[in-house]
């Protein structure tokens, strides 16, 4: 890519030889070889220096004192159309690379790098071979010779729309990590973090620098494994055509957070080689947990609704008024609890008269042969639920705990999570409703003791309606 006065390829341009007409390493002569003299058994400096300027990216001339062309390598040529042989040798840009209305300036400006220290950076109007302008961005140094007086300039160019879009990238990743409103996580192919931005840093709960280098499964207790699969998947596969949406439990200071990132992914490749080596995964996510629960509470609500018009509706055909209340159970049932029970007040004490089955699924029915009593123990929940003519709710440990636990208080023996509802009609305690969960659900919260209470008031209804029937 690069070509001399001499040869047609690049020469030396340093302090080491002088041909005497340019800066050392310059031949004078376009038609006398420049010599090397090398090491035995190695390429000559020449070729060497051809080769690595024939790897650069950049375009890059040189100029000896006197402003003369030493150096052309083809990245230059890629972007002016000039070749080195018709480059190297010219004096200046006047007249082929540059308008001879702007020659004198550019020279100047160009030639003024020989005797300032560091580099300067300019922006001109270059002419191609074909005509055509294209603007271009240089950064030009001076050369020193072996006495160390100027004895040149070099250039390196490249046009302006490349070198913005180059800047555009630094700034774009340098945006991504510092102060995205996306957390951005790198991760080597062993699935390391190797850079967190800020937002992803306060997302995993931890430091930026302390996060490096540590295994997903130390930062994630629950969800890695999704997250690992999916990072593995961009390696082999590449990316995929949607954001996902992760949910995970993270260890924290604080304790154990569920959160739902929807994350992105994009495989990292390494520029630098002919064939893709995979450098890592690109991971951009956004905490929408608070969306999610969102989006959740609204379709739970939207179901709970539902069903209870459907109930409403089916109750409304039943003749017999108990068979109205468990209608309603059933309804309520569906993706609330797994059981449920109701014990009506008799005297003082409480009576089974419907109930699902204990030991499998199935509809609620009452109970055969007549209500029976139960035998709750003082400080049951059920009781507790009457003398406070309010809503209890109570779980159970883990493991064996949660049988004994069931056993003790008269559930079946998968109950891990209760919620009695008191059953209250005109001002009057007429028993209470008792909904339970097996263990691999969650505990009931106050959104479900609100819908258990309403539950509570129309079976309540019904029940009121079937002792006044009774009655008469």
């Amino acid at each position: 890519m690069g070509a001399s006065r001499s040869s047609g390829t690049t020469d030396e341009l340093g302090p080491d030889e002088d041909s005497g007409g340019g800066p050392p390493g310059c031949s004078a002569d376009p038609g006398s070889p420049a010599e090397d003299a090398g090491i035995p058994g190695e390429p000559p400096g020449s070729e060497l220096l051809a080769a690595l300027l024939d790897g650069m990216d950049a375009a890059l001339c040189a100029f000896d004192a006197a402003g003369t062309v030493t150096h052309w390598n083809r990245e230059a040529e890629r972007i002016l159309g000039w070749t080195a042989r018709e480059a190297v040798g010219r004096t200046g840009f006047a007249g082929w690379a540059v308008r001879r209305a702007d020659a004198d300036e550019v020279r100047a400006r160009l030639m003024s790098a020989m005797d300032a220290p560091g580099r300067q950076v300019h922006e001109f109007a270059l002419l191609r071979k074909d005509g055509g302008r294209v603007l271009v961005r240089t950064q030009s140094a001076g050369v020193r010779g072996a006495d160390g007086q100027p004895a040149g300039v070099y250039c390196a160019f490249s046009e302006v729309h490349a070198q913005i879009d180059l800047e555009r990238a630094i700034a774009l990743s340098e945006a991504l990590l510092e102060d995205a409103s996306w957390g951005v996580v790198l991760v080597d192919v062993d699935l390391r973090p190797t850079v967190v931005n800020a937002y992803a840093a306060r997302a995993l709960g931890g430091g930026r620098t302390a996060l490096l280098g540590r295994p997903l499964g130390e930062l994630v207790v629950q969800g890695v494994e999704e997250l690992e699969a999916a990072l593995h998947h961009v390696l082999a596969e590449g990316a995929p055509s949607a954001p996902a949406e992760l949910w995970v439990t993270l260890r924290t200071a604080e304790g154990e957070r569920r959160r739902c990132w929807r994350s992105g992914f994009l495989r990292l490749a390494s520029p630098l080689t002919e064939e893709p080596v995979p450098l890592g995964v690109g991971w951009l996510f956004r905490d929408v947990t608070a969306g999610k629960l969102a989006e959740q509470e609204a379709d739970r609500l939207r179901f709970r609704t539902s069903q209870l018009h459907r109930a409403a509706r089916t109750a409304s055909e039943c003749e017999d008024p108990m068979e109205a209340a468990t209608s309603l159970l059933d309804f309520a049932l569906a993706g609330f609890a797994d059981h449920v029970l109701v014990d009506l007040v008799a005297g003082e004490r409480l009576v089974r008269t419907a109930a699902t089955p204990f030991d499998a699924p199935g509809p609620c029915l009452l109970v055969s042969g007549g209500a029976i009593p139960a035998r709750y123990g003082p400080g049951h929940p059920a009781l507790r639920s009457v003398e406070r003519t309010g809503t209890v709710r109570t779980s159970a440990g883990a493991g064996d705990a949660a049988q004994a636990w069931a056993a003790e208080r008269r559930w079946p023996r998968d109950a891990a999570h209760a919620l009695c509802a008191v059953l209250r009609s005109r001002g009057r305690t007429l028993g209470v409703l008792t909904f339970l969960r097996a263990a691999n659900r969650s505990a009931f919260e106050r959104p479900d003791a609100a819908y258990a209470e309403t539950v509570a008031a129309r079976v309540a209804g019904a029940v009121d309606l079937a002792q006044v029937t009774v009655g008469t």
